[in-house]
């Protein structure tokens, strides 16, 4: 019988490769077509290895779901961004392998996210995601969050429509 040990903990600076490659193979499965091309390799560019580093060594609140020793996913998070919405925490981002999607790591990472933003005082959660990612806006509706605002993301002179999901 093969069991793996899945643990949802801080990410450290030895993740910072494997985190990027998930940035890159989740950010190309879910935004292709939707995000330009162009500005959508800009983006995945920036994120690589060296600037995951630096996030991770500045303190950057980044959390990873580790299956056996395999970074198969990752969140980062912090005080919410959008003032007129009255939740205290954010998760800015959250992303599975593609290979791991289904198997409710989103939803553990997610629910990490919670009790550590909570734990920092900082309650009620907002998520934002783009309209076209049906996967994204499926994800958070399944797991409660209500859909409260609407706002918008503009690349390279096309403009996405993005979605608030709350939890209070």
């Amino acid at each position: 019988m093969n069991t793996r040990v899945i643990e949802i903990r801080r990410a450290e600076l030895a993740d910072a490769e494997a985190i990027s490659d998930i940035h890159l193979a989740a950010w190309k499965g879910a935004y292709a077509g939707i995000i330009p091309h162009r500005a959508l390799n800009t983006m995945l560019e920036r994120r690589g290895t060296a600037w995951w580093t630096r996030a991770i060594r500045r303190s950057t609140q980044v959390l990873v779901a580790d299956v056996g020793g395999v970074v198969a996913g990752y969140a980062t998070l912090g005080p919410n961004r959008a003032r007129q919405l009255p939740q205290k925490g954010e998760v800015y981002e959250l992303y599975i392998r593609p290979e791991y999607q289904g198997f409710g790591l989103g939803t553990r990472l997610l629910g990490a996210a919670r009790r550590s933003l909570v734990d920092q005082g900082l309650k009620g959660l907002v998520v934002w995601a783009l309209d076209d990612n049906d996967i994204a806006l499926s994800f958070y509706r399944g797991a409660g969050g209500r859909d409260v605002a609407e706002g918008v993301e503009c690349f390279e002179g096309k403009t996405l429509k993005k979605i608030a999901f709350v939890w209070n």
